[in-house]
């Protein structure tokens, strides 16, 4: 008899040890004004409820799989990479430099044929 009496005083006292439901009710306007405070009148007003408090209604809520949608929208991650730029383009330059040694000796030719003719050009234009 004892043991069932000492089990309920301690789920009474297990439940009740930090009402959320009560405390989300009271705060939900606070909550609602952002996670640190707010400006109001040209000045800044911190929340009527603690940081540390906040957290622990957050993570009741939480744990008894409620829905908690306080919470601020969470930002892109961040694209920038670390490092030195020439770490990263040092590969790009390399297989560009690859792809344009496959196309070199057309390349070579062009340049050749193209000297040939303005060569050829000034001769004709020294004979007359």
């Amino acid at each position: 008899m004892a043991g069932k009496a000492a089990k309920s005083l301690v789920k009474t006292v297990g439940e009740y040890q930090y009402p959320w439901r009560e405390k989300l009710a009271k705060y939900k306007n606070e909550l609602s004004k952002g996670v640190w405070g707010y400006w109001e009148l040209g000045a800044w007003k911190p929340l009527g409820i603690s940081a540390r408090h906040r957290a622990r209604l957050r993570k009741e809520v939480l744990l008894a799989e409620q829905d908690w949608p306080y919470d601020p929208e969470r930002k892109e991650m961040r694209t920038k990479r670390k490092g030195h730029k020439h770490d990263r383009i040092s590969a790009e330059k390399r297989e560009n430099t690859a792809r344009l040694m496959e196309k070199m000796p057309e390349m070579l030719l062009q340049y050749k044929k193209r000297r040939w003719e303005k060569k050829m050009k000034e001769e004709d234009k020294s004979k007359p």
